[in-house]
């Protein structure tokens, strides 16, 4: 009877689990219309020994604008507003219309379009994959563009409920970034 009842309550519950989609996961992101966390990247490059690490800030205003500020291991921001990058290291600055480097404005879509909970954005770039549930899901992202594709293989954009946790990107030529992002506490 004891079995009977588990596998009721499992049975009964799957419907739950399974409602839990692409739709319900973009609300859920979308619902962050500012956001502050802190990240640790470790990009690992074919030639070196051991991976690379920087970290720093993100900070995400709905709809468009995510700026990623490195603190180490050297000081260095990227704001993404619009269809414009600004990056700036140090006295220089490099200014870059996304629309003139397609592929370049794919891949900051990738986070920028998941942090924003744009499926229409995700879509025009990727093919998306969910799996998982509301506690801990993953999205998969495949660029639809072979120029994209020449530099990405997939975006695998980890987190729980409205939140992203990791975004590890594989590149064509199996280099790798693994970026972890956690929440800063509310101000």
């Amino acid at each position: 009877m004891t079995r009977l009842c588990a596998f009721l309550l499992c049975f009964l519950a799957a419907p739950a689990w399974a409602a839990w989609d692409l739709d319900q996961l973009m609300k859920a992101l979308a619902g962050n219309r500012v956001s502050r966390a802190t990240f640790v990247e470790k990009k690992y490059i074919a030639m070196l020994d051991s991976p690379v690490t920087s970290s720093g800030e993100l900070l995400f205003t709905a709809p468009d604008r995510l700026e990623r500020r490195t603190l180490k291991p050297r000081p260095e921001s990227v704001v993404l507003e619009g269809g414009v990058m600004t990056m700036t290291r140090g006295q220089r600055q490099m200014v870059l219309q996304l629309g003139e480097y397609p592929a370049v404005g794919a891949l900051t879509e990738s986070i920028r379009g998941t942090l924003a909970g744009d499926r229409e954005s995700l879509e025009k770039h990727y093919k998306l994959k969910l799996e998982g549930n509301e506690g801990r899901w993953s999205l998969v992202l495949v660029p639809r563009e072979p120029r994209t594709r020449a530099l990405v293989l997939e975006v695998r954009i980890d987190g729980e409920r409205g939140e992203v946790r990791t975004v590890e990107i594989e590149q064509s030529d199996k280099d790798r970034s693994v970026m972890t992002i956690t929440k800063a506490a509310a101000q």
